[in-house]
């Protein structure tokens, strides 16, 4: 601290410099962790929404890819939905239900390495709501780990305040696919009743 006289008045000047040396030397080192969070939180807010799901299935990598893909299979799990699609590369799929007169949802298959991963681009098309959605993307990855697979289902490209009618059923589908594919038997928790 300088003073100086200026009349009747006595000025103190403050001089930074140790003041920085201080925080460089102490403060700073606890800031920096919190900047970096804060810094990651801001990136991943303003990215695109991501869900990720989950679960261990006991069965083999060829039977839960033709669990994936099969259309009657698959309507075991899945709400009742079909799907149909002839599996290749940058073909198109439809979801269907028996009870409805319309598709519920398109898409393309954009990479399909079977039985390791499915990635398809994807229009919901059963309601108002999730139509004006636009496009996602959904992810199937199947991991074989002993005796089980690990199955990732990862349904990004989802706006921010996505409605919810798009990834919120997917516990659901999981759990069906588990239940069919180790006892062969449907679940039998209630899922879309739009159609039944």
């Amino acid at each position: 601290v300088v003073a100086r006289r200026r009349g009747r008045e006595k000025l103190h000047f403050l001089n930074p410099v140790p003041i920085r040396l201080v925080h460089d030397r102490w403060v700073s080192k606890y800031a920096e962790p919190w900047a970096v969070e804060l810094s990651g939180l801001k990136q991943r807010l303003e990215s695109p929404v991501e869900k990720v799901f989950e679960i261990y299935i006991r069965t083999t990598p060829e039977r839960l890819w033709e669990a994936i893909t099969d259309s009657e299979i698959r309507g075991k799990f899945q709400f009742g939905l079909r799907v149909r699609s002839d599996w290749t590369q940058g073909s198109r799929f439809e979801l269907s239900h028996p009870n409805a007169d319309v598709v519920l949802g398109e898409g393309e298959n954009l990479e399909i390495d079977p039985p390791r991963r499915l990635v398809q681009s994807m229009v919901a098309l059963w309601g108002e709501d999730v139509r004006n959605e636009g496009t996602s993307r959904v992810t199937w990855e199947i991991e074989p780990i002993g005796d089980s697979c690990r199955l990732t289902v990862t349904h990004d490209q989802l706006r921010e305040g996505a409605n919810e009618e798009l990834y919120g059923g997917w516990p659901m589908i999981l759990s069906g696919l588990k239940t069919w594919l180790e006892t062969a038997q449907v679940l039998t928790t209630p899922g879309s009743l739009m159609y039944s």
